[in-house]
């Protein structure tokens, strides 16, 4: 790896980690379910969308994958803390919260993920 990929994907990663950071340290709650790590997941899978078919139709150069793909979606979205939520929700015994907290984050995250990329394609006429 250069200099400039290692810096690039850095780069992105401190700003995906900031913008997480910045969106989850005040919890925004629907009932008893967290909703902050369900936020950045959408998101992240939002611009990863978006960027799929931005790099496809120009064929962008690698270090621009590592800056956004890697280094920005990769810190703004969260598997670690859904584990953490699920886990926390299920010794709760919240079982119909655990179903919510997974459809939601799996199932919104690819719904998103494929919004971003038809609407990327719908703006480039792909």
């Amino acid at each position: 790896m250069k200099i400039l990929e290692l810096g690039l994907l850095a780069a992105g990663g401190i700003l995906g980690t900031f913008l997480r950071y910045k969106i989850t340290e005040s919890p925004v709650l629907l009932g008893a379910l967290q909703m902050n790590v369900l936020i950045v997941n959408l998101i992240g899978s939002f611009v990863l969308g978006l960027f799929f078919v931005l790099s496809g139709q120009f064929n962008l150069d690698t270090k621009y994958i590592l800056f956004l793909s890697v280094g920005f979606c990769g810190s703004l979205t969260t598997m670690s803390a859904f584990a953490l939520e699920t886990s926390n929700l299920l010794e709760n015994k919240q079982f119909a919260l655990v179903s919510v907290n997974v459809l939601a984050n799996v199932g919104l995250s690819i719904g998103s993920l494929f919004a971003g990329k038809t609407i990327m394609s719908l703006i480039l006429n792909t």
